[in-house]
């Protein structure tokens, strides 16, 4: 149903639940409802019967026996005849006993209360529900439900959980919540849907020694010896899933924001300082974003709160944001020029959520790419408008990339995806939401234009401020503010799967133009798009905008060039700084041109970036062949620009492990190519940062260093392994700046084996004595770099220890080439824990994939297939299916090159990549 302007929520739900109810009533004269708890089970949703209106909630954790005992008292509005209440509770004990609802005998304020007990109060625990039976049909209007309960703090990240951490050399267990996207239910019963939005008054019986926080201001606080109890001023009107509460040892930054918003990063005790970055972003934020959106921040506070257990990067609850400290904290000293920017894009990201999600939110979870995907795209925007030499929109594009590469997938899924239930919700928080959601957001607005799209986006946001849309409210507002036909221009990017390829050629002087759907497996794919095609032609001065609406259309050159002497030779450069979320396929003759304008440096990062990138992709997909993508990247052996060189030491990678899977005797000649590519700008920028240097350098410095140690450069291991002996002397060396650690780690490991395990046992020893979560981070994702199987497994095994937290084990599944069939046995070996430890979220995706995917062959697909035809779940269907797929990609990919390798083509290309290893 969509939303009608001046109706309210509670009206909408009373219409739609009188007639849901009309269905099922007696005939007599008493009209009870004829509604079996049966029909409650095996529901997407829960029945419109009644409407939460306000919580009242108490909650008394103990962080000794790690239990939790609480109340509720839930204002409701009953809004249509029912004699049941129907809400969302789970791994809760009810006390079936306290269960009542009070409802007033009759409209005068002198009649009694009337309190009604439930016949029979059943927890349907397959479909986390609290079904309350009552004798007689519930009167229509306000009531009030109270229920009383216990449940467990967690150690699954999820609901009301426990987190540990160190003060003073002694473990300390904190309490957390995680709510979003449907364990609020853990933590206290309640309507766990999007669209059933309340208030909440909170209060909490906490340790008086600890800081407890929650969505809102403290108005009061008792201590009573040892307990103290904390009431927090009542929330505006908000969805369960943002509901937040912190409890343990804290200390804090503040700031204020120019209205008087009093902003905090909380971090561990002796970890303050490396807050006071995130602050400054976030006050900065704030400010930008009220002058974006035209509408003020909604709270009178925002705290920030790093907790060292977290599934998640970050979590938007109102008025309480919590993040991994890898996301939230800043050491000057130790932290690297990526993680200052992580820290920017994820603290932007989230208080962009503050509007776009919390003040507005979805009406249910198929259009959670409203939140995640403007998210994404306003994070960036921000970062951009805080930090502009960092030039953070040429770097969206590594995150445009992923996006294309997962919806190049047969198993892709729409942006909005139909949810049946909430239980698959975590298989859409992915690329898709998140990146597709964001690329074809910065698609429209580049087509509509920047301030038309802002000024749209304002009106949006106050139109549903306080309450809930659907993807076509927002189409809806820009097809208002703008005059362009939106709703009709997006669907063909929201509701199917998948993107175009856009072929390019020129016949007579005319360009021709077609579009199919891309698949990265190779195959014809069905769909059609209205395309916004923005072309170059010989300078950036001669541009062009249209919109591709058939399957074929054609543009003659002379409407672009007035000199027709140079139509044979100019260049054409179609998406023009990649703001399309489409593919480019050239004729022989138009990449030539593009390849000399890349020689001679006419063509911007962006642009560049998409040439290289498109040709990858095609690649492939086997419709370009290897030597044709080998001469355009000896095109990039002089380029410089991070994003550029970025995405190509990842294809070099790629490339790497295909061409020794297909014929083991050519990887030599394919590293030395690369060696010879990325030698140029590992020369130009050294080991040491240097003075004045860019952003971009600084972050560009590790990763070549990084892919010269990979490829096995003697000279790069031999540097590395002199700067890492120097850093074990002294932890505070020059020679080892956090931007190059990563790299140094990752080339000791590269000359680790079972007869030389110094570089191992001394990069463990550093795990274990620092406390700088990223100092942890970069050690776990470099323990798999070595070429020794036997190392690999030791260091797999250290992931499943107490010694590494839940969610940092999926940093270390990037095994080396070497080492893939032994992660496979490990994890065949290993599947009952790891499904047990992380099957109940996410994170247990990152196992399949990172582990699966690099894969090349279908026997191996075959034995993959049948290792999980008896262990899938809902949890991975959707990325077992993807890892599969790309496995099979893979694997056609190592036929197509064996079989230019047999052929003229393929010794032209070796002879080709001799010629370049040696110059």
């Amino acid at each position: 149903m969509s939303y009608i302007k001046g109706i309210g929520c509670g009206l909408l739900l009373a219409l739609a639940s009188y007639f849901y109810i009309r269905s099922r009533r007696r005939p007599d004269s008493n009209m009870k409802v004829m509604v079996s708890m049966e029909e409650f089970k095996g529901q997407p949703r829960l029945p419109k019967f009644a409407v939460p209106k306000r919580y009242d909630i108490r909650l008394k954790p103990n962080l000794t026996t790690c239990k939790f005992a609480g109340s509720v008292a839930i204002e409701l509005k009953i809004v249509a005849d029912t004699n049941f209440i129907v809400l969302n509770a789970t791994e809760l004990s009810i006390d079936t006993t306290s269960v009542s609802f009070t409802h007033p005998a009759a409209h005068s304020s002198n009649s009694k209360q009337q309190v009604l007990k439930p016949l029979k109060v059943d927890v349907v625990k397959e479909d986390e529900i609290l079904v309350l039976n009552f004798a007689d049909t519930l009167p229509i209007g306000l009531g009030l439900l109270t229920i009383h309960f216990q449940g467990s703090l967690n150690d699954k990240m999820k609901g009301f959980y426990l987190s540990t951490y160190e003060h003073n050399g002694e473990k300390k267990n904190m309490a957390v919540t995680q709510f979003k996207p449907d364990d609020a239910r853990r933590c206290f019963p309640c309507w766990d849907e999007p669209a059933c939005k309340a208030t909440f008054k909170i209060t909490l019986d906490v340790p008086s020694q600890l800081v407890a926080i929650s969505n809102m201001p403290i108005i009061e606080e008792k201590v009573d010896g040892d307990l103290k109890t904390i009431s927090y001023q009542e929330s505006p009107i908000m969805s369960t899933y943002l509901v937040a509460i912190v409890v343990g040892l804290f200390d804090y930054v503040e700031h204020l924001t120019s209205d008087g918003v009093k902003v905090r990063v909380y971090s561990q005790v002796g970890k303050v300082n490396q807050g006071k970055f995130a602050l400054d972003v976030a006050v900065r934020t704030l400010e930008l974003y009220k002058e974006y959106f035209a509408v003020p921040y909604p709270l009178p506070k925002l705290d920030m709160v790093a907790i060292p257990d977290f599934a998640f990067g970050s979590m938007e609850n109102y008025g309480l944001v919590t993040y991994c400290e890898t996301s939230l904290l800043y050491d000057v000293q130790h932290s690297t020029t990526a993680d200052k920017q992580r820290v920017v894009i994820v603290v932007a990201h989230e208080l962009a959520h503050q509007w776009f999600g919390n003040l507005v939110t979805m009406e249910w979870w198929t259009h959670l790419w409203l939140n995640e995907g403007f998210a994404t795209w306003v994070s960036y925007l921000a970062a951009d408008c805080l930090f502009p030499e960092w030039k953070v929109w040429t770097q969206f594009l590594d995150d445009y990339t992923e996006g294309l590469e997962m919806d190049g997938l047969t198993e892709s899924h729409p942006i909005e995806v139909k949810i049946n239930h909430a239980s698959e919700i975590d298989e859409i928080i992915d690329s898709i939401s998140y990146i597709k959601g964001a690329s074809v957001t910065r698609m429209l607005q580049s087509y509509l234009g920047a301030d038309c799209f802002q000024r749209s986006l304002a009106s949006y946001v106050k139109k549903f401020a306080c309450s809930n849309a659907k993807t076509e409210d927002l189409w809806a507002a820009l097809e208002e503010g703008s005059g362009v036909p939106v709703n009709k221009l997006m669907n063909s990017w929201t509701k199917q799967k998948g993107y175009p390829v856009v072929s390019v050629k020129v016949e007579d002087q005319k360009l021709v133009f077609e579009q199919s759907r891309f698949l990265a497996s190779g195959t014809h794919g069905d769909g059609q798009w209205i395309v916004p095609i923005t072309l170059c032609c010989g300078s950036y001065d001669v541009r062009k905008i249209f919109l591709l609406q058939k399957s074929s259309e054609t543009l003659d050159m002379k409407e672009l060039m007035s000199d027709e002497s140079n139509l044979a030779s100019a260049w054409v450069k179609l998406n023009v700084d990649q703001t399309g979320f489409y593919r480019v396929e050239y004729d022989e003759d138009l990449e030539a041109r593009l390849r000399n304008a890349i020689e001679n440096k006419y063509l911007s990062a962006t642009d560049r970036f998409g040439i290289l990138e498109d040709s990858f992709a095609l690649c492939m997909a086997r419709q370009k062949s290897f030597t044709s993508f080998f001469t355009l990247m000896n095109a990039y052996k002089e380029e410089l620009e991070y994003t550029v060189l970025s995405n190509l030491i990842k294809m070099s990678y790629k490339v790497e492990r295909i061409t020794a899977d297909a014929a083991p005797e050519s990887p030599v000649n394919i590293i030395y190519f690369f060696i010879n590519l990325f030698l140029h700008s590992a020369m130009k920028l050294g080991w040491e940062p240097k003075t004045g240097e860019s952003h971009m350098d600084a972050m560009l410095r590790g990763e070549v260093l990084t892919a010269l140690a990979v490829f096995g450069h003697n000279l790069t291991l031999e540097e590395a392994s002199r700067r890492f002996l120097a850093f074990l002397d002294d932890r505070n060396t020059p020679l080892l700046h956090p931007d190059i650690r990563k790299a140094v780690y990752v080339a000791v490991m590269r000359r680790v084996s079972t007869s030389n395990r110094f570089g191992y046992e001394s990069l463990l020893r550093v795990y274990r004595e620092t406390n700088l979560s990223q100092e942890k981070a970069r050690i776990l994702s470099s323990l798999t770099s070595s070429p020794d199987p036997n190392i690999t497994l030791e260091a797999l095994n250290f992931l499943l220890s107490s010694e590494v937290r839940i969610q940092d084990a999926v940093l270390g599944l990037a095994v080396s080439r070497e080492g893939r069939e032994t992660a496979w046995t490990w994890l065949k070996d290993n599947w009952e824990h790891i499904s047990k430890t992380w099957g109940s979220g996410y994170l247990i995706t990152h196992f399949i994939n990172s582990i699966v995917s690099p894969f090349a062959s279908l026997e191996k697909a075959e034995e993959i297939q049948e290792f999980f035809a008896s262990r899938t779940n809902s949890k991975i269907a959707r990325t077992l299916k993807q890892s599969i797929e790309r496995v099979h990609i893979n694997a056609y990919w190592v036929q197509s090159f064996r079989i230019e390798v047999q052929n003229e083509l393929a010794r032209a290309l070796v002879e080709f990549v001799q010629a370049c290893a040696i110059q």
